[in-house]
């Protein structure tokens, strides 16, 4: 039951194979295919992570100045990984960017220093795990050092699977070996490779991200990835490895082993460089800046912001850059007051608890997230609060999607009642914490929404931000869910889906409704109720005849242990103590209707998707209906196939060919049952 649950680079290059006989690929695809399936959002210049954080001007220099030098340029370093490390909020990530910008811009060399990027982010789908990592790496090399790519491409072209293969196979066959190509390398310049965020890799891609708790999975794929770097480095390459992330322990006590400690060089980002210098830089550069907008006021005996402002500024920043930038978007403002609201964090800070003068920088700065909520109208909040529950629960649902921040929360307008436009209204208080203005050409993810990742963090750790301010992303998620149950019911067979929260609404209701929990909502009723109006058949037909190159959500989560009787999307091993009638009810609902869509959309006479995520989606119903046989629907499944096979033999031969490629790894029973389907199916044509 695994297949479908694998990433999505997995099928296109399946549909690669599927598509072009005996694998082959034409002369000139190869370094396309190879693109197509990197993560380009991971590298450093990517218009994802567009613009790109980097230290402020004059700030960072001897932490950047220790890293050039360790690189050494066209002298190789004796140690040639680099682990540079910090708590989170210490610049780690405007460090890697700022490197990668100035190594770029040497012209001074006659080769591009930097041989590739790859910037993990913990709530970016392409870039949470190490999935694309080796192939995003191989793809730069093809650009960075021209005359590996040639070689590249030709692993490539010789067999395109490598691209599905196990991430150390990949690293052998799209690295290693190219690079082994060459011939002699010592005379090659050796190219750093900067790994950013290791931290922010928690998934592994080899379960469902619903079904798998990350903190399960991070320990063990972030040491998979720094046994990479250790491999490649065992190769004696022409590479450097800048690895930059949080000090986690394992990645510590990894790093503190014997087959890292002799070859890698330990950066304290902390430690290094005067940080209360670097943040009196920014603060006074930013002040002055904010202050040459300002009209002088009548009375005024200095200008603002005077030196005393400067130094209690720099008292309650105590070194934090995070804090300090924090700060500055807050109280910079056209619509406000830059005197007055730098005062209110100032008193917010004297009235706050005395523990505070003595507390962590986050201390400091989950206080200054409070005093920004605090500053936030009171007609307000309420809705305030609501906008982000709902992003806190779906946010995950939109990364990959094309969605645009605006465009994203527009949907939850549509979808929990609000006026258009009301959500980012609502949200305008916190153009400090949140990216508001100027990011419509962004996806929508962490990086381009929370300005940094303590906010949602801060949000998610405590429900009681103020007395009147409490976040409970159960009921949005409800609130989400509910408006998504309302929109499928405008969808039927015939129609056609334009409108971006029904598009929404198909994708993701069933994601919703697994993580949904009834026993949290007080009505739980309405929504088995809601889900039961809907047609479910005109819903999955329309995710199957969508043509989009996604694996159909809505679809994909209903199949998983449909007919099991705990684990199926419905019950899901959770208790219905009110709505228990109910269950039974929509749980026959949901069968029949994944039943009626797959006999409708495998009618010869109907427009019949032969594409990969069909061919998947199908496959999984099989073995469903292979393991369970139940009556009717495991007799309605074999006449369709039936049919498919009298009249579309050439269709048919295709699925059963990838059906029977799928379940070869399957458990012997699995396995069985579905060729025994198969043969039935045969059988009766005959």
């Amino acid at each position: 039951m695994s297949s479908y649950f694998a990433n999505s680079r997995d099928f296109a290059i399946k549909k690669l194979t599927l598509n072009n006989n005996n694998n082959y690929i034409s002369e000139g695809d190869a370094l396309q295919y190879l693109h197509k399936y990197s993560a380009t959002s991971a590298m450093h210049d990517s218009e994802e992570r567009y613009p790109p954080p980097l230290c402020h001007e004059g700030s960072r220099e001897v932490v950047i100045s220790r890293i050039e030098g360790w690189y050494g340029f066209e002298i190789p370093p004796e140690k040639k990984i680099m682990w540079v490390h910090a708590p989170a909020g210490y610049g780690k990530t405007a460090v890697a960017g700022t490197v990668s910008k100035n190594m770029e811009s040497r012209t001074d060399l006659d080769f591009n220093p930097v041989g590739a990027t790859f910037f993990f982010w913990r709530t970016s789908d392409e870039r949470n795990s190490p999935a694309r990592f080796i192939i995003t790496l191989a793809y730069q090399f093809t650009i960075s050092i021209p005359e590996l790519a040639p070689h590249i491409e030709a692993a490539v072209k010789r067999n395109p699977m490598v691209l599905n293969k196990a991430l150390e196979v990949q690293l052998m066959k799209l690295i290693v070996e190219p690079f082994q190509s060459l011939g002699e390398l010592d005379d090659m310049p050796h190219r750093l490779v900067i790994v950013d965020g290791l931290d922010e890799c928690i998934n592994s891609d080899q379960e469902s991200r619903v079904e798998k708790q990350y903190a399960e999975d991070q320990e063990h794929v972030q040491v998979r990835v720094l046994n990479l770097i250790r491999t490649l480095h065992s190769h004696n390459l022409p590479l450097c490895f800048l690895i930059l992330s949080r000090p986690e322990p394992w990645i510590k006590q990894h790093i503190g082993s014997k087959s890292f400690q002799y070859i890698t060089e330990t950066l304290d980002l902390y430690q290094v460089g005067d940080h209360m210098k670097d943040v009196e830089k920014f603060v006074r550069d930013e002040l002055v800046r904010i202050a040459e907008r300002l009209d002088s006021q009548p009375g005024d005996d200095e200008e603002w912001p005077g030196e005393d402002t400067v130094k209690v500024f720099l008292r309650n920043a105590g070194g934090h850059m995070l804090y300090a930038a924090t700060v500055i978007r807050h109280i910079d403002d056209p619509y406000g007051d830059p005197h007055q609201r730098l005062q209110d964090i100032f008193k917010s800070r004297l009235n706050s608890s005395p523990e505070l003068a003595h507390s962590t920088p986050f201390s400091s700065l989950h206080e200054l997230y409070r005093q920004i909520l605090r500053s936030c109208p009171q007609a307000n909040r309420p809705v305030m609060v609501g906008v982000l529950e709902e992003i806190l629960m779906v946010r995950h649902y939109w990364f990959g999607s094309g969605f645009k921040a605006h465009s994203a929360i527009n949907i939850l307008d549509r979808l929990c009642g609000r006026a258009p436009g009301r959500g980012i209204k609502a949200l305008r208080p916190l153009h400090s914490l949140i990216r508001l203005s100027g990011n419509e050409h962004r996806s929508f993810s962490d990086s381009s929404f929370f300005y940094h990742s303590s906010f949602a963090e801060f949000l998610e750790g405590q429900s009681q931000l103020l007395p009147d301010i409490t976040i409970n992303v159960q009921k949005g998620l409800s609130r989400v869910l509910a408006g998504c149950l309302k929109a499928l019911s405008a969808v039927t067979m015939d129609g056609q889906v334009s409108e971006q929260h029904v598009q929404f609404s198909l994708d993701y209701w069933s994601l919703l409704w697994r993580r949904w929990d009834p026993i949290a909502d007080a009505d739980p009723s309405s929504h088995f109720k809601a889900l039961l109006a809907a047609d479910l058949t005109a819903c999955f037909v329309q995710n199957l005849m969508d043509g989009g190159t996604k694996l159909d959500h809505g679809l994909r989560y209903c199949l998983y242990s449909l007919y099991h009787p705990n684990r199926n999307l419905i019950v899901g091993g959770r208790p219905f103590p009110v709505c228990a009638p109910l269950v039974e009810d929509l749980l026959s609902h949901l069968r029949s209707s994944v039943d009626a869509c797959f006999r409708h959309v495998l009618d010869p006479e109907c427009s019949t998707r032969s594409d990969l995520n069909f061919y998947i989606l199908l496959n999984s119903y099989m073995i469903e209906i292979s393991v369970y046989r139940p009556v009717p629907a495991f007799h309605n499944l074999v006449q369709a196939l039936r049919g498919l096979l009298e009249k579309r033999a050439e269709h048919f031969k295709m699925l059963e060919k990838f059906v029977e490629g799928e379940v070869v790894s399957s458990p012997a029973d699995v396995k069985s049952a579905v060729m025994d389907m198969l043969k039935l199916v045969r059988q009766d044509a005959e």
